[in-house]
């Protein structure tokens, strides 16, 4: 008869997560459907890492969070789904480099991208958050056990940045939304936060760049995204941490 460790290993949770369609959110939610979990995720665009998922037996919602509407339309298409969320991950992220100033846009251009790259950072979990309380509160009363959230943030988050400070100002939000949830949460759901830098490149990028990028930590090395998967099952399975970020950076804070 297996033990109770092993029978509780193999019972099925929902995991939603967003952003899935490719790259670190994709390997996370094959990660789970391989472990016999049910996965939500959101996609904005078709790819083929949604056809994939869907394919393996997630469920895609195509989902638009630059607005609000877009973001609650999200969190009831999840309500809809389930009355159960076990763990809801935050990893849509919208990638924007600050405008030149050779180049400045105009500022309503300017405050336009900055809005976009709030409303996916921030404003997106902070409802999404709300919007799945109560599934998740479920989940941990009926199983007995904390559910979980986690965002992910960015590891370049704790010294800021000349060229995408836009972007690392809304991931710095995210990361602390990671404290407040976490303390009007508890004890019934834990929230934590994992901060990565380098996990994969992109098949465009240049040697040159590859090697400049592998310099930046001590590790030097290009851990790929089975690194988040593992740092994800740690906290999952890691009863005693909430409200705590994680990095993932191959040590680049001692540089």
């Amino acid at each position: 008869m297996p033990c109770a460790a092993n029978m509780q290993d193999k019972t099925q949770h929902t995991y939603v997560i967003t952003g899935a369609g490719q790259r670190a959110g994709l390997a996370l939610a094959e990660h789970w459907l391989a472990a016999g979990h049910q996965v939500i995720f959101s996609y904005r665009q078709p790819k083929p890492g949604v056809m994939a998922l869907e394919q393996q037996g997630a469920l895609g919602i195509q989902a638009d969070f630059s607005t609000n509407e877009g973001i609650l339309a999200f969190a009831q298409a999840v309500q809809q789904q389930s009355d159960l969320v076990h763990l809801l991950v935050h990893n849509a992220s919208e990638w924007s480099a600050d405008p030149k100033k050779e180049d400045q846009e105009a500022w309503q251009q300017v405050a336009a991208r900055h809005q976009c790259l709030f409303q996916v950072h921030q404003q997106a979990p902070y409802l999404l958050n709300l919007a799945l309380e109560p599934q998740l509160r479920a989940a941990a009363q009926q199983s007995g056990q904390a559910t979980q959230i986690i965002h992910l943030t960015d590891d370049a988050v704790r010294r800021g940045s000349a060229k995408h400070g836009a972007y690392l100002a809304t991931k710095a939000a995210l990361e602390n939304l990671t404290y407040s949830f976490a303390a009007r949460f508890a004890p019934q759901i834990r929230v934590n936060a994992i901060a990565p830098a380098l996990l994969a490149f992109n098949d465009g990028d240049s040697e040159a760049y590859r090697a400049e990028a592998l310099q930046k930590s001590p590790l030097g090395i290009e851990p790929g995204f089975t690194s988040l998967v593992q740092a994800v099952d740690y906290l999952i399975h890691q009863p005693y941490t909430t409200g705590s970020i994680l990095p993932l950076n191959g040590g680049r804070h001692l540089k």
